[in-house]
């Protein structure tokens, strides 16, 4: 079933009607009156919409992200990728893993947050923040937070910069999810997500580099015979993974902070091509290293246990700079 807000029905209804939203609201409250309570102000939109004619659902063809309900299924939706997050593994109850990558996409309408699962979250992997995508074949669920997103599943497709297709000015997010909660580094839990932090940049570490297939983006091994072997491609001539490391200190505390690729390319302000260079030439990373020191940083993820060395970490998902201005007109707010 198709779930559309009752703000959406009584936009889509003055939109089509061309009468005033007030009005229309003033029909359904009749209407709810006349059926003496029995039944609900959606309910009531609905009958309000049918009497006039009004088709509140596009059957086909590519909608706007204001106009993506939970519920609908096959859909298309183009837009701009305006945050891509680091993909994820997770542990299913049964024991099994799987995968999962997500990014924001904007229109001229709104922004709806993309997620997708197992093999699909690896096609995700070449799609570049700033870039126009057409999503084929998607679906619209509500998620456990009351929020709608799209989901991308096998029969899905992620087309990156499709031709003939422009994205105008994007309308922020709102209402695709609840904002980070800020946290100090000492309140943070081995179970949060989706928490921001602040601190200053106190230890910077060489850039860790690790074999990925060029097709799945998923890790590859050298055999003994010395090809790199994918699991799901067999032998690959392999692209580089890389991940990043720093210590963050707010005051309260510090945390060591993981960064993976593209938050890593945020952080270090470089292309991957030029942080791949780093591998065969790390003394030129000191560079790097020492400019980030001092850099005070926002950063958006979740905390994460560190099995190896028995430490709670903090796994970036978005990464940019602040301002000790910023923080402490933030912290005067407050007071």
């Amino acid at each position: 079933m198709i779930r559309i807000p009752f703000e959406d029905i009584v936009r889509k209804v003055s939109e089509k009607s061309g009468l005033p939203q007030a009005e229309v609201i003033a029909r359904v409250d009749a209407k709810c009156a006349q059926l003496a309570g029995l039944i609900s102000k959606d309910g009531a939109a609905h009958i309000i919409a049918n009497e006039l004619g009004i088709t509140l659902v596009q059957q086909g063809g590519r909608l706007k992200i204001r106009d993506a309900f939970p519920g609908m299924r096959a859909i298309e939706l183009a837009g701009k990728v305006t945050q891509k997050y680091e993909a994820r593994e997770f542990a299913r109850q049964d024991g099994s893993k799987g995968k999962m990558a997500a990014f924001m996409l904007g229109d001229d309408t709104g922004s709806i947050r993309v997620v997708a699962w197992g093999d699909k979250a690896d096609s995700v992997a070449p799609v570049a923040e700033g870039s126009i995508v057409l999503l084929q074949q998607a679906q619209v669920r509500e998620n456990n937070r009351g929020y709608k997103e799209v989901h991308l599943g096998d029969n899905s497709a992620i087309v990156q910069n499709p031709a003939g297709i422009e994205v105008g000015t994007v309308v922020a997010a709102s209402g695709s999810g609840p904002a980070a909660t800020r946290k100090t580094i000492k309140d943070i839990g081995e179970n949060d997500q989706n928490v921001e932090i602040v601190g200053t940049i106190v230890q910077v570490f060489d850039p860790k580099y690790f074999e990925v297939c060029p097709q799945c983006n998923k890790r590859s091994r050298p055999d003994p015979t010395g090809q790199v072997i994918c699991p799901e491609h067999g032998a690959v001539q392999p692209a580089w993974g890389m991940v990043g490391n720093c210590y963050l200190d707010d005051g309260s505390g510090s945390i060591r902070v993981v960064f993976f690729r593209n938050q890593l390319e945020r952080l270090a302000k470089k292309t991957t091509a030029e942080l791949i260079a780093f591998k065969d030439a790390p003394e030129r990373f000191e560079a790097i290293k020492t400019d980030l020191l001092g850099t005070i940083v926002k950063v958006t993820g979740r905390a994460s246990r560190n099995q190896f060395f028995d430490r709670l970490e903090f796994v970036a998902q978005l990464v940019h700079e602040a301002s000790a201005e910023e923080e402490l007109a933030r912290l005067q707010a407050r007071a």
